[in-house]
């Protein structure tokens, strides 16, 4: 499937629901948290698929200029409220709209499952010809390779799609766009009523 409209439009349909059932797991928090502490205030870091904003890119924005990017505005209005103090942009995830090497880290928290097989690869590009040098990326990626999609997620009448490639080739396109991998964990997904697991990789360029 390559309908990145239809991911697009679902996101908007379900903001509010969606943001009511989303957290993230303790783990992922906790490795945020060990990132950050490698920053000063005056870092850049983006949040790729920052959605409603909380709680990734609110906690970025205590302690270093936030920037969040998403492809649903639905999603970006709610960021608006949850994260004031970050700057906001509407873009996809293939072609970053933003310059080389201007940010000293990025986070990209069950983004890149959206996106077709075909084009995680030009996704980690991107992430690695925004990073400074020696910058890190914190990513998600499903536990086991699948696609597919559920007609009625999160009980909202809405299709959600996914296009998950696993953490061993998504740790070998990581390696072939430049990244050093630092490690990997498992962690909870954070959704309500979902226990599905998902690697967190710590990658550096």
């Amino acid at each position: 499937m390559d309908d990145r409209k239809h991911i697009q439009r679902a996101y908007d349909d379900i903001a509010e629901t969606y943001a009511g059932k989303r957290s993230a797991d303790k783990n992922e928090l906790e490795r945020l948290e060990r990132l950050l502490g490698r920053y000063p205030e005056s870092a850049r870091i983006l949040d790729v698929g920052c959605g409603q904003g909380a709680p990734i890119l609110t906690r970025i924005a205590r302690t270093a200029e936030a920037i969040g990017v998403d492809f649903s505005r639905g999603q970006l209005e709610l960021a608006t409220d949850n994260a004031p103090t970050a700057a906001l942009l509407q873009g996809d995830m293939t072609a970053l709209p933003v310059r080389d090497e201007v940010f000293d880290a990025v986070t990209a928290f069950h983004s890149l499952i959206h996106v077709p097989l075909d084009h995680h690869q030009r996704v980690l590009e991107e992430f690695a010809r925004i990073l400074q040098p020696e910058g890190h990326l914190l990513l998600t990626e499903g536990c086991e390779a699948w696609q597919g999609a559920n007609p009625d997620w999160l009980d909202s009448g809405v299709e959600m799609q996914w296009e998950i490639a696993g953490p061993n080739t998504t740790e070998r396109q990581l390696r072939a766009a430049g990244f050093s991998v630092l490690d990997r964990w498992t962690v909870d997904d954070g959704l309500e009523d979902d226990d599905a697991t998902f690697t967190l990789f710590l990658g550096r360029c």
